[in-house]
């Protein structure tokens, strides 16, 4: 059973700038990443603020596809998660962190719980979404794996086209309280968890700072170690906000993906949950390197893993860009369309994640049935020299294969 990423392919879609009359539509849609994090508190200090993303590629199903970009408007919201004021305090704090005054339920980008996605060239996307891991239906149960609900429409008529749902994963389950108790690290015990953080760094960096970090509350990390996830260029000389977390901690935590669980959601939210994990037993240091590895990543988030490593999937597999969640493949379509966000590759272990699949092909997995996009089997291999394969008449009973391989 093999599990790779899509590059090129015998045939290709083609792009349509309008939508058809009486055509099938298809929506591809997937979060950027496999999880997004925030603080859970933002009263002293911020790590990340509630910024999800998501993405979205329109197909119209034909022969061959088309990739849908214009005459259409595509749409997020949350059905059960419309309002993030009261399960967050970043609405108290926006203004000392980032300097901006923000409406209630606005993020950063100015996307709200619901929404459009703007246009980018190919695809659509919904960046910096304010959400947070609670339901409006149970707002103190964390349930970090959130249903986003995407839905395309004649922009004209306003007709609905099509419907999907798809995870927007969210935690703010980081346990730096696993050390920083009162009386966990030096036997500081200021009431905080975050102020024991911040008293700590003051007294081991007191000749650096004119004005304690103490006396700067809330305090914006980024603001002096450079973080690409946040584009802030920090204070040169400093390092970037990740080599100096993962440096200062790689002889603190095991060299585990328990250790990385002690920051990285977690030990309840789980977030590396596909299937290099649940089947092929791989974990974050397979990936990523140790702690000591990652603190030398001179541009993280932008210098990551690749899938076309010689120690995964080879060359064979190559990515058209860096990162694999910027790469595109099989007609154009991105690879997480099909096999889903980094850490969360289908099938995942989270149930959420497999509903947009069974949607669009009634089964978990990654994409694989031809008839999602294509309106007959192609009569050439495609994606990884897959032959074509039948759709699902029903669960479980599906039309025969033209190869015995699965995806």
């Amino acid at each position: 059973m093999k599990y790779v990423l899509f590059t090129c392919c015998a045939f290709s879609l083609l792009f349509a700038h309008q939508p058809a009359p009486g055509a099938e539509y298809k929506i591809l849609a997937w979060n950027d990443l496999g999880m997004h994090c925030y603080n859970s508190s933002f009263r002293d200090l911020a790590v990340l603020p509630p910024y999800n993303t998501l993405w979205a590629q329109v197909i119209r199903v034909g022969n061959p596809p088309q990739i849908v970009t214009g005459g259409i408007t595509v749409t997020y919201s949350f059905p059960d998660n419309t309002y993030s004021v009261g399960k967050s305090d970043f609405w108290q704090y926006e203004n000392k962190l980032f300097g901006v005054n923000l409406a209630a339920n606005i993020g950063l980008t100015g996307k709200g719980l619901s929404g459009r996605m703007d246009l980018h060239g190919d695809h659509f996307v919904a960046e910096g979404i304010p959400l947070t891991e609670y339901r409006d239906s149970a707002p103190t149960i964390a349930y970090p794996y959130q249903i986003a609900q995407i839905v395309v429409r004649n922009s004209t008529t306003n007709a609905v086209l099509a419907t999907l749902q798809t995870v927007a994963p969210v935690s703010s389950e980081m346990h730096c309280d696993r050390c920083h108790y009162d009386g966990g690290v030096e036997n500081i015990a200021t009431g905080r968890v975050e102020t024991n953080i911040l008293t700590l760094h003051d007294k081991e960096n007191d000749d650096e700072y004119a004005t304690p970090l103490m006396q700067q509350r809330p305090v914006l990390c980024a603001k002096c170690h450079a973080s690409n996830a946040l584009g802030t260029s920090g204070i040169a000389g400093l390092p970037n906000l990740s080599n100096a977390i993962h440096d200062a901690h790689k002889d603190k935590v095991p060299q585990t993906m328990d250790g990385c669980y002690f920051c990285h959601p977690g030990p309840n939210t789980k977030c590396l949950r596909g299937v290099m994990a649940t089947r092929h037993g791989m974990d974050c240091i397979d990936c990523h390197g140790n702690m000591e590895r990652v603190a030398k990543n001179t541009s993280p988030w932008l210098n990551e893993p690749r899938c076309d490593s010689a120690a995964c999937h080879g060359t064979g597999y190559a990515q058209s860009a860096p990162l694999y969640r910027m790469s595109k493949g099989h007609g154009g379509i991105y690879c997480a369309g099909c096999h889903d966000s980094p850490h969360a590759i289908a099938p995942s272990r989270e149930s959420n994640d497999s509903l947009k699949f069974i949607t669009l092909q009634n089964r978990t997995g990654s994409l694989s049935n031809c008839l999602v996009c294509h309106a007959s089997l192609p009569n050439r291999t495609g994606p990884h020299g897959v032959a074509p394969r039948g759709y699902p008449l029903s669960p479980g009973i599906y039309l025969p294969l033209l190869n015995k391989e699965t995806p």
